[in-house]
């Protein structure tokens, strides 16, 4: 049998990841912070070979009788509003440098999170590749993508300089992803779960008014793309058939806020009801009107899924989880 560690297993991606993996019979350890709220639910559910906080990952790892199978390093800050940016850069930054030289060290292979707000606000393309000018030239609009692009660059210029790598790696710049085990990520909640908390209360869907004349209110548009997806692609790729490299997991298709609650309404089977809410000016300055992954390096790797609509996703979603009462993976 198999061992696998997930880092931020507790957490949204994370825990589906862990979900996944028990599913095929293997053992999983998981390293995270389960904190005072209800974030122990997402792994209420599962069978773990151990837990233990971040603080503890390399002595579990030197423990171990032998090196993980593979390493899936999702833990990270992620809130796009945290204001610490030295402790996001401790989290975010460091500890990924220290998993990599100890998965080269040990020749473990390393899956890791990155995230699309690497790509700032798109002036620069959708391009998943680790051309060391081209990533050059992509700005964050905040600390935690900046975090991100910080390990991606430091990662590619290992590679591009010989320096000592895992086996096999990946960096994943996952888009808009909405699914089971979010709950506890307060105001970082996918707009998906608002939208079925909002309707399902008889209210309007409230969405941000547009701050561009060339961009109707509700008409800022996002790649979303379901859990299940993410989590078929990191599996694929810790298994092995795939190139080393950064990509891009995504739907492939952009729709916009206002698609997403119209489709929100058709599941529930209500008229829909669109309300337009100003922006707040400490995020007007950092907002992305546009995303969407360009997924051809995947396919190009192999990788043959076909990402769910968000029409199909959202029924999954408000069917198979939140219109249940017990709505965890």
């Amino acid at each position: 049998m198999a061992t696998y560690v997930v880092t931020g297993g507790a957490g949204f991606i994370g825990s589906n990841v862990v979900a996944a993996l028990e599913t095929r019979g293997e053992d999983v350890i998981v390293i995270d912070w389960l904190g005072k709220k209800s974030k122990w639910q997402n792994l209420a559910k599962r069978r773990l070979l151990d837990l233990a906080p971040p603080e503890q990952l390399f002595e579990r790892l030197d423990s171990l009788p032998e090196p993980p199978t593979a390493i899936f390093h999702f833990g990270a800050i992620s809130d796009t509003t945290e204001t610490d940016v030295d402790l996001i850069v401790r989290n975010n930054f460091g500890l990924s440098c220290r998993l990599w030289q100890w998965c080269a060290d040990h020749e473990v292979p390393l899956i890791y999170a990155s995230s699309a707000a690497t790509y700032g606000d798109g002036a620069q393309g959708w391009g998943d590749g680790e051309d060391l000018a081209y990533l050059a030239t992509l700005r964050p609009l905040n600390a935690y993508g900046w975090s991100k692009h910080l390990f991606d660059r430091w990662a590619a210029h290992r590679v591009h300089f010989q320096m000592p790598a895992p086996p096999r790696w990946a960096g994943l710049k996952f888009f808009n992803v909405y699914g089971p085990n979010e709950h506890h990520k307060g105001a970082q909640r996918s707009v998906a779960l608002q939208l079925f908390e909002q309707i399902s209360a008889g209210q309007s869907a409230r969405l941000f008014r547009s701050g561009r004349i060339d961009c109707p209110d509700g008409g800022q548009e996002r790649d979303f793309v379901w859990v299940g997806d993410c989590v078929e692609v990191a599996l694929w790729l810790a298994d092995g058939r795939h190139p080393s490299g950064l990509y891009n997991v995504g739907s492939g298709r952009a729709r916009s806020f206002a698609d997403l609650a119209r489709a929100a309404f058709s599941t529930l089977g209500r008229e829909p009801r669109l309300e337009f809410v100003p922006m707040p000016p400490e995020l007007a300055a950092k907002y992305q009107y546009f995303t969407q992954a360009d997924i051809s390096k995947l396919g190009n790797a192999g990788w043959s899924g076909r990402p769910l609509s968000i029409e199909d996703g959202l029924r999954r979603y408000f069917e198979d989880f939140l219109g249940r009462p017990d709505p965890y993976r």
